[in-house]
């Protein structure tokens, strides 16, 4: 038999074995089979994972605390520093930064000016001890992945008015807000479940007389709403308790949209054969959504709180930019974009804008994200056929 034959032969089987693979795949597997074609969601979600790493590792990528307590008082409003390997005096195997030198000077009025000292080279170390922290909030650490000998300073992203480094608050600011949204998708997420599930199931006056409460919940302005709860809330609450009550705040006013897609969900499903073969074995209601209704759909839940998840972080970004939301000393992007608002940053200390970036690209990415598996969750999608 020739190598042609053969390839020909081994060609139906190929096919074959790809046919079963497809009739016999979960529907998970099937949304992450036509999610994978989709270039801009998978490089999306690529960049959604780095981001996610980096503030659930904020404490050890950040080689200071991010707080007043680990502020360079030598160094407000200070430029990035960015680690080189050759200067003046040759290159180095070590990445290293000039030392910095500050003196008053008549010039200025005896003011403190800082020079470069370029012959004096301060050398960047890995896996050094710093502040403690505790990882993932349980462990005790003080290791950072980088710092400076000789208790030097380094600001990749420069530091603000306080002298606080920038890129450690940076990392800080990406979990915080991931921890707002995750925390108001999930009392949404089961709010959703909860009230369109019932409203969905059983229909009638029921059905009426929740989306009537829905529509009400909808037409909740919800900048007045914070303006009045932060009205409320004394000036000596703890950054905790602003933190958990924005959270749930965020979720109690946003579990509608997904509520209404669960209730039209449960509204075409209901009536299928299996649930009324369900019915008539005498499960009960609870039993009928909980185990047969709302796993018929769970793949579409998820992928509408993936796309519900940029929403929230924006909610928060916005609501701590206007002054509603979270405060120092918490770290969130809402709180850092608060100090880029003036004239006087943008003419002369640009790099504040740095977590700005930041920013962008995290809600870019959900953004990204949400639209490939809504398009990989859908069968009839133009970017399935």
């Amino acid at each position: 038999m020739t190598t042609e034959t053969q390839g020909s032969a081994a060609e139906p089987v190929q096919d074959q074995t790809a046919k079963e693979a497809y009739f016999t795949a979960s529907q998970g597997q099937l949304i992450w089979a036509r999610f994978k074609k989709q270039r801009a969601a998978m490089i999306a979600a690529a960049l959604l994972f780095v981001l996610v790493l980096s503030g659930l590792f904020a404490p050890f990528l950040s080689p200071y605390d991010p707080t007043i307590a680990g502020r360079n008082k030598d160094y407000l409003n200070g430029a990035p520093t960015i680690p080189m390997f050759c200067d003046k005096n040759g290159c180095s195997s070590r990445p290293f930064l000039h030392a910095l030198e500050r003196e008053r000077s008549m010039a200025t009025n005896f003011r403190w000016v800082t020079t470069v000292n370029e012959d004096k080279r301060i050398y960047m170390e890995f896996f050094v001890e710093g502040a403690p922290y505790k990882l993932f909030g349980v462990i005790p650490m003080n290791t950072h992945l980088f710092g400076m000998q000789d208790g030097a300073f380094i600001h990749l992203f420069g530091t603000d008015a306080a002298g606080k480094d920038i890129f450690s608050r940076t990392l800080h600011a990406i979990w915080t807000s991931l921890q707002v949204g995750t925390i108001g998708v999930l009392i949404a997420f089961v709010m959703a479940l909860v009230i369109g599930g019932i409203s969905g199931y059983y229909g009638g006056w029921i059905d009426s007389v929740i989306q009537m409460v829905t529509d009400a919940v909808r037409t909740v302005p919800p900048i007045p709403l914070f303006m009045a709860v932060a009205a409320f809330m004394p000036p000596e609450m703890s950054a905790e308790a602003r933190f958990f009550y924005i959270s749930v705040l965020l979720g109690f006013i946003n579990w509608p949209t997904l509520a209404r897609r669960v209730r039209t969900h449960l509204l075409t499903e209901r009536n299928q054969e299996y649930v009324l073969a369900a019915q008539l074995c005498g499960a009960s209601s609870s039993h009928v959504i909980r185990r047969h209704l709302l796993p018929s759909f769970t793949s579409y839940i998820i992928v509408d709180l993936v796309i519900s998840f940029p929403y929230m972080v924006l909610s928060e970004t916005a609501l701590s930019f206007i002054g509603l939301g979270l405060k120092d000393p918490v770290n969130s992007l809402g709180v850092m974009l608060q100090n880029v608002t003036s004239a006087d940053v943008l003419l002369n200390y640009q790099w504040y804008f740095i977590p700005v970036i930041f920013f962008i690209a995290l809600v870019l990415a959900f953004v990204f994200v949400g639209d490939g598996l809504r398009d990989a969750a859908d069968p009839y999608s133009d970017n399935n056929k």
